[in-house]
């Protein structure tokens, strides 16, 4: 919970100068809306994802399977898109937060003013090399962080409260304040309301608490399949950060709403992006103030681990088994370098400017909780749950409609995530296209029959004859065999198997493939069913080679259509000219040539 707490607890930092300036006298009112929204909207959306995509998949997989084929990865590509827009900007936005929070110090203001990008630069630094040390480390730091945050800011808000109970004038001032502002209450709701979008970052670190699920204790009863002890403590998880996270915005804004001048909160005022440290200075203290700006600079850069951490849960997940990434991202340390140099470009093109990432740091967290918001909606759909449903819709129309005035607001936050899609998609589609002519199969599966078939062969080669199934009758197998003996001069005397791939999803970058054996009328046939035709062949002519000792041949006929289109097709439908390609995928597998299956081609 501390893990995912330093992001979403981290927002208090600067939520309650947020909503002031969003909203003025009507803060507590916005805030009451974003937690109306948090416990009944994106906690039960949440825990509904925690129970459907225990493995840390997030709500990505959930629309993932609402799809097939490349559609499916193109959705799931622009939603690592946007999940690579919200974390990386929650470790730039948060260590320039952090950043600015010291040099706003008292007693650290005359050395770090004008320094805020170098700042920002080591703190980011520092986030990398607690995650090179490993996951224990940043979670130990992360437990101390949340502990010591949240104790100094009951305190704080503790002090406030008293503050005002002791001044009864400041509730009744601030009654009549909304009382002339608002003619009516309905008229006051609707102005919540609207208000409650440039509050929507109060609603991060939920996607993060679902991502990092694998590291959440389970029972000694679960299952790979249903691990529900983990899925029970991942939904207390989000309850009781969303429980803690409410309360502590409930009461934050009120205390600073009636004790902080409106003017403070204005940019570039004493409580501007620092609303409780403000307080904690003003009533407690310049060394309770001091402390209470560690804890809150400690907290917002920790931030960013919530972020990293997802990032190197949810990366490693899809992009290399679709191929669109290099084998090394399923390790964390690469990755994490690969991260936090990607964090140290935003920083500087954005010049570590808090104001200036907001509006993609909204963006990116409103387009994951608006797609978790549409998959959970769909999934009740599918299980028939139609009150559940109805009350998913709503919640979908919420986060639909605060997306769209985020984005008209602030258009800026979109181009930004755009950015991150193109710059996503141009890596996984040059990565797919570097890694097509790798092997590519996790195992092969042979059924008896199909082993029966390699067998009793001596040490003598087997040879195969690559067919495209078509009507699969002894006349279409008899032809086959007279047509390639004639073009490639097969031996005589020497038994033949044909050998057929059907393709069932080419999107795929790797899969088990299933071999079946068939007999019809004299010939034996051996079927196989993989995500691509080159690959999967080139792939059990090397296990036939482990099988038998020798080293098979394979019989091809010359494809005579267009090399690009053939490409084309090679990479989309896992098809092409397969006689080359599979040549190509055997010779990058095994170098020596003394032990490469042959292929022979002819037509």
């Amino acid at each position: 919970m501390c893990l995912t707490g330093v992001d979403y607890f981290s927002t208090l930092g600067y939520q309650p100068g947020i909503a002031a300036l969003a909203a003025g006298a009507l803060a507590p009112f916005a805030t009451l809306v974003l937690v109306i929204v948090t416990l009944f909207g994106a906690l039960p959306m949440y825990r509904r994802v925690a129970r459907e995509s225990p493995h840390g998949d997030g709500s990505i997989s959930m629309l993932e399977r609402l799809l097939s084929f490349w559609p499916s990865k193109l959705l799931v590509l622009v939603l690592i898109g946007f999940v690579a827009t919200g974390f990386v900007i929650t470790i730039t936005l948060s260590a320039a937060d952090a950043a600015a929070h010291l040099s706003e110090n008292p007693l650290l203001k005359p050395v770090l003013e004008g320094k805020q990008v170098g700042v920002t630069l080591v703190l980011i630094a520092l986030l990398g090399a607690v995650f090179l040390r490993g996951f224990k480390e940043a979670i130990g730091i992360a437990v101390v962080i949340v502990v010591v945050y949240l104790g100094l800011t009951a305190v704080v808000v503790g002090k406030g409260a008293s503050l005002v109970l002791a001044q009864p004038q400041l509730v009744t001032g601030w009654f009549q304040t909304l009382g002339q502002l608002y003619a009516s209450p309905l008229a006051l709701i609707g102005a919540a309301l609207l208000v409650f979008p440039r509050l929507a970052l109060g609603l991060s670190g939920f996607e993060t608490g679902v991502v990092v699920m694998p590291l959440v204790k389970g029972d000694a009863a679960d299952t790979e399949a249903l691990p529900a002890g983990r899925i029970r403590n991942a939904r207390r998880l989000l309850t009781t950060a969303a429980l803690i996270m409410s309360v502590f915005l409930l009461l934050s804004s009120l205390v600073t709403t009636f004790l902080i001048p409106a003017a403070a909160f204005q940019p570039g005022g004493e409580a501007s992006g620092r609303a409780l440290a403000y307080l904690a200075h003003r009533q407690l203290g310049e060394v309770f103030g001091s402390f209470y700006d560690v804890s809150t600079v400690l907290i917002l850069w920790f931030a960013g681990a919530s972020a990293m951490a997802g990032l190197l849960n949810i990366v490693p997940r899809y992009l290399p088994r679709y191929g669109m990434a290099p084998e090394w991202t399923r390790a964390n340390r690469p990755l994490v370098l690969v991260f936090i140099s990607v964090a140290f470009l935003v920083t500087l093109a954005f010049r570590a400017d808090v104001d200036a990432q907001a509006g993609a740091y909204a963006t990116g967290v409103l387009a994951l909780m608006t797609s978790a918001a549409v998959a959970v909606t769909l999934s009740a759909l599918r299980h028939r749950e139609r009150g559940l449903a109805l009350g998913f819709a709503l919640i979908s129309v919420i986060f639909i409609y605060t997306s769209a005035v985020t984005v008209v607001s602030q258009p800026e936050g979109l181009y930004i995530a755009l950015l991150f899609i193109l710059a996503v998609l141009a890596v996984s589609l040059i990565s797919r296209v570097s890694r097509s002519t790798e092997l590519r199969a996790e195992r092969l599966d042979l059924d008896p029959h199909a082993l029966h078939l390699l067998s009793g062969h001596g040490e003598r080669p087997l040879r195969f004859v690559a067919n495209r199934l078509d009507t699969g009758d002894v006349t279409e197998y008899h032809l086959k065999g007279l047509e390639v003996a004639y073009a490639t001069h097969l031996p005589e005397g020497d038994r033949i198997l044909f050998l057929e791939v059907e393709v069932d999803d080419a999107s795929e970058f790797s899969d088990v493939i299933e071999v079946r054996g068939v007999t019809v009328g004299e010939f034996g046939i051996l079927r196989a069913r993989g995500h691509s035709v080159p690959n999967a062949l080139a792939a059990f002519l090397l296990h036939v080679r482990s099988l038998t000792g020798v080293a098979p041949h394979v019989y091809f006929e010359w494809d005579h259509d267009s090399p690009v289109r053939n490409a084309m097709r090679f990479l989309v439908s896992g098809e092409g000219d397969i006689p080359p390609l599979t040549h190509e995928i055997l010779r990058q597998a095994e170098p020596d040539v003394k032990r490469r299956p042959v292929v022979h081609v002819g037509g």
